[in-house]
């Protein structure tokens, strides 16, 4: 026989032989993934075994509750079961401890624990790294750098730009057939007033129609919209500064924006900000200072519309401070204290950022004894600790009178703007924002609520409504 003839065959015996070894190589590495599997999860059964949690599935852990998008529901059962923390699974070796409690709360707040990664991988690449996602060394420098930013002195021209971008979500409100659904027009209010705070760019991004979606998000044109403005406007201010007599004119100017003020801030060393580190800071304080704000917004309307006696009394304390006019100042917004009770209130509610996670770099143990080691993600849950009716009774019931000045509550029961040193830096901000939206749409028009759309409160990066913030919208003048 010719070795021709004995070729395929040897041919296919090598073959053969190449996908034994195949196999054997695949069935030993999911022989390894296994044992690292059965390894991770004894450890973790081990160190969460001080903490009881719902039932749930060896290999899937609790996804089948999160893939039902009912979320908000199983918060509300769980922390009425588990009022401290309790652990959620997010496969059969990847848990998270969710926690409930305010004295949990302060003690992961008032450490250093970096933000767990995994959780941002989704807005990292819109808004870049900057306070929202910096972590160590490189967050305290800009968070000082920064703190500048937020003085009064900086804030109190912002109130006139809040005002005229109010005036321009109203009218077009007028135009619209009621009922409305707010949060898409809420939130190109809050981006347009970003734009002005930050840029001095005058926007005309609410009267475009192209800018709102069926869905009541914002559009990708109006997202590309901002970062492009943000990269142009840098490179042409870093030129300006270049120029001779430029550098004073722009510390002279009536009013500072965000950007100005980042390119005249140093480091300790004399550094200035990258065009990278530059762009962070600004894509974070639109992020931050738009989403964030048009939730809190969005539902702040919903529940005075929801509670119509609160309303009323929030225009009447309004109305004694301005009038019928809509001219309101930086100077009017200490003078509205029902109205700020409202306004905490519904934030408590509705938590616009209703949860935050940390990474624990070292081991904690916390008040009751029970400890968690190092690596552990802990998420704290802003919306179940707002929700705790061990911290506050009654917690579904609106209830001003928990923030009147003679109120006490636990410091770390109240989360809206997070705590401790990583707290939120335009809390300020974003508060004399709500102010002035909800005390000029009071005087203008009467909120109800669509009784055939109520809203159901979703989980997102901020909380969001599955099927929208619908109001009937009644006219007063």
């Amino acid at each position: 026989m010719s070795v021709s003839a004995l070729s395929p065959v040897r041919f296919l015996g090598s073959i053969s032989g190449l996908l034994q070894v195949a196999f054997l190589l695949g069935l030993l590495l999911l022989l390894f993934q296994a044992g690292q599997f059965y390894l991770q999860r004894q450890w973790l059964l081990k160190v969460l075994q001080q903490f009881p949690s719902p039932p749930s599935h060896w290999f899937f852990g609790h996804w089948r509750e999160f893939q039902m998008d009912k979320e908000i529901e199983h918060i509300v059962k769980w922390v009425e079961k588990y009022p401290k923390a309790c652990p959620l699974w997010l496969g059969g070796s990847k848990a998270r401890v969710h926690l409930y409690d305010p004295d949990y709360m302060k003690m992961i707040l008032g450490r250093s624990d970096p933000k767990a990664h995994g959780s941002y991988r989704l807005v990292a690449p819109w808004i870049g790294y900057g306070l929202l996602l910096l972590n160590g060394q490189k967050w305290f420098q800009h968070r000082r750098m920064l703190t500048p930013a937020f003085h009064y002195d900086i804030l109190k021209p912002y109130v006139g730009l809040m005002v005229e971008s109010v005036k321009l979500m109203l009218d077009q409100w007028e135009k619209q057939p009621s009922p409305v659904e707010i949060f898409q027009h809420v939130s190109l209010m809050t981006l347009d007033t970003i734009m002005k705070c930050a840029f001095s760019h005058e926007s005309s991004i609410q009267l475009d129609s192209r800018s709102l979606s069926p869905q009541g998000r914002l559009s990708q044109r109006a997202c590309q919209l901002a970062h492009e403005h943000t990269d142009r406007v840098i490179k042409l201010r870093k030129a300006r500064l270049q120029e001779e007599g430029e550098l004073e004119k722009i510390r002279n100017k009536r009013r500072l924006d965000f950007l100005d003020i980042l390119l005249f801030a140093k480091m300790e060393d004399g550094s200035s900000l990258s065009d990278e580190d530059l762009r962070a800071e600004v894509d974070t304080f639109m992020f931050e200072g738009h989403d964030t704000t048009a939730s809190g917004i969005s539902w702040i309307l919903y529940a005075l519309a929801a509670h119509p006696e609160h309303q009323q009394r929030c225009r009447e304390e309004i109305q004694s401070i301005l009038g019928d006019g809509a001219s309101i100042s930086w100077d009017h917004l200490d003078k509205m204290p029902y109205t700020t009770m409202c306004i905490k209130e519904a934030l408590r509610i509705y938590p616009p950022v209703p949860n935050f996670s940390r990474e624990l770099s070292k081991p904690v143990t916390f008040p009751d004894g029970r400890s968690l080691p190092e690596g552990i993600t802990v998420v704290l849950s802003v919306y179940g600790l707002h929700h705790n009716p061990n911290v506050w009774p009654n917690p579904e019931v609106f209830d001003p009178t928990r923030f009147a000045p003679d109120a006490t509550y636990h410091s770390h029961a109240f989360l809206p703007f997070s705590g401790g040193s990583r707290n939120c830096i335009g809390k300020q901000f974003a508060m004399n924002e709500m102010k002035v939206t909800v005390a000029l749409t009071l005087l203008r028009f009467e909120l109800l609520p669509d009784p055939a759309r109520i809203p159901q409160p979703a989980t997102r990066l901020v909380l969001k409504s599955k099927n929208g913030i619908h109001l009937r919208l009644r006219k007063l003048h």
